[in-house]
């Protein structure tokens, strides 16, 4: 705008003068024309001539003086017109001749001068010469008038070109703002996203291009957005079956290494003493008998480390379904007990349980009574000392805590975190005394996970009690 503005007053200064000037040649020449027609009419004393007259004067800042052949003024613009008259004479006689004059043109009838006044020191425009009917004439214009209009002319458009540069500047300035702010959006909302941060949205509801581009990085943003949640999540399932690919490598290495670990010792024994009988070590029928009965022990060892284990295959893989039911759990303990009951007397063990009323739960029944089944066998096969078994149910807020304690040694602090993997042991000479297959534990620990419960074991100075939780049914939370 500046430059514009610049650019005008260039011209203005260096070309409008000429362009006066060629304006001023061209009003003189239709002035001529003008008075020439009505010299030729007689009609100098009309008064439709008197005022086109006057117009042709104050319209274009001309002098006009009419001499007749004999000098006579027959018309004039100025009350001074003895200096026109002069002037005109001089021209006629060429006499005091500005040496300094420059022609514009010049014709038959008339030619046109610039001309400097010795009294004023002023430039003028003259046009002089004959009418068609021999009268004399002689319009002048004073060129210092052109000067300043193109003087006026300058300052007025440097004072509009400033007016006009501050507040181009300010609409400038407030219509690159609104077209930059949602530009810099835009920039900022792309930033966020080149860091997958797809919260930004562009709230802009204009019907703009920029408007349009921000609605489509809006939808860019929700596809992107949908399509990398995609991507993490099958990126997540596969990293998940990687895991359980891996999980069930290391699961197959360690069953088979802990099966064959355990398995060798039951089938070493069945083997001796199965060739001892082919042998005929001892041919005596008691011996015979012992000996098939060491074979028939340990294969129903073998046969129960087998179950178990298949059982505890199923439950690691998934394969095992849980069957989510209400019922009592008091009474599927009771039942369990009743139906050890005989067992426990010939071991001399003290069974403790307080009169419990009907507790109600959600929970796989088969699977609970398995739990409680190894927990309860754990603590016949370790009771010592006083030989107290006690079983205890403990309801508290939305859960029951289902514990079975028995006297007798505690389980060392360094293998209290180890009890729930498979096939530990932590005195395996008396878990082979008993024909334990250390599975019982990881059984637990697979069932109580199956089902998202909470179980564990707690040390105390005279035994060990073994915990799991179940969740309450919503009658016996009225209750």
């Amino acid at each position: 705008m500046a430059g514009t503005i610049l650019l005008c007053w260039f011209i203005n200064n260096t070309f409008l003068e000429d362009y006066y000037l060629r304006n001023k040649e061209r009003a003189m020449l239709s002035a001529y024309a003008v008075i020439n027609k009505a010299s030729n009419e007689e009609a100098f004393d009309s008064e439709s001539f008197d005022i086109e007259f006057q117009m042709i004067c104050g319209r274009n800042n001309i002098n006009i003086i009419i001499l007749d052949a004999e000098t006579k003024t027959l018309k004039t613009s100025m009350n001074n017109y003895q200096i026109l008259s002069r002037q005109l004479l001089d021209y006629l006689f060429d006499q005091n001749m500005d040496p300094e004059s420059r022609v514009l043109f010049k014709e038959d009838n008339y030619e046109m001068n610039i001309i400097r006044d010795d009294r004023t020191q002023q430039e003028y425009v003259d046009m002089w010469g004959v009418l068609d009917n021999g009268n004399l004439f002689l319009f002048r214009s004073p060129l210092e008038s052109i000067r300043q209009s193109v003087a006026v002319a300058n300052r007025f458009l440097a004072y509009v070109g400033l007016v006009s540069v501050l507040i181009s500047a300010l609409v400038i300035w407030l219509v690159s703002r609104k077209v930059t702010e949602p530009i810099m959006e835009l920039t900022q909302i792309s930033e966020r996203m080149s860091r997958l941060d797809f919260d930004a949205k562009y709230t802009g509801n204009s019907k703009t291009e920029v408007a349009l581009l921000g609605r489509n990085i809006n939808e860019l943003s929700e596809t992107l957005e949908n399509t990398i949640s995609e991507l993490k999540s099958a990126n997540n399932e596969l990293q998940r079956d990687i895991e359980k690919k891996n999980k069930i490598d290391e699961m197959r290495k360690e069953f088979l290494s802990n099966v064959s670990h355990e398995l060798k010792t039951p089938i070493a024994l069945i083997q001796g003493y199965a060739e001892g009988l082919r042998e005929g070590i001892n041919d005596d029928a008691e011996s015979r008998e012992f000996y098939c009965e060491v074979i028939m022990d340990e294969a129903s060892k073998m046969n129960n480390m087998v179950k178990k284990l298949l059982t505890l295959n199923q439950l690691e893989f998934g394969n095992d379904t849980v069957t989510m039911e209400r019922f009592d759990v008091t009474a599927l303990i009771k039942n369990y007990l009743q139906s050890v009951d005989i067992l426990c007397k010939q071991k001399e063990i003290k069974v403790q349980m307080e009169n419990t009323p009907a507790i109600h739960v959600w929970a796989d029944e088969f699977m609970v009574e398995e739990v409680f089944g190894n927990y309860f066998t754990n603590a016949m096969n370790h009771v010592a000392g006083d030989k107290v078994i006690d079983v205890k149910l403990v309801t508290e807020d939305k859960k029951v805590r289902i514990s079975v304690f028995n006297s007798g040694q505690p389980i060392p602090k360094e293998s209290l975190p180890h009890i729930w993997e498979k096939f530990y042991k932590v005195d395996k000479a008396r878990t082979r005394a008993y024909g334990g297959s250390g599975v019982g534990l990881s059984i637990v620990k697979a069932i109580m996970e199956s089902m998202n419960q909470e179980f564990g074991a707690i040390n105390y100075d005279n035994g060990v009690e073994f915990w799991f939780e179940l969740e309450l049914s919503d009658r016996n939370r009225i209750n």
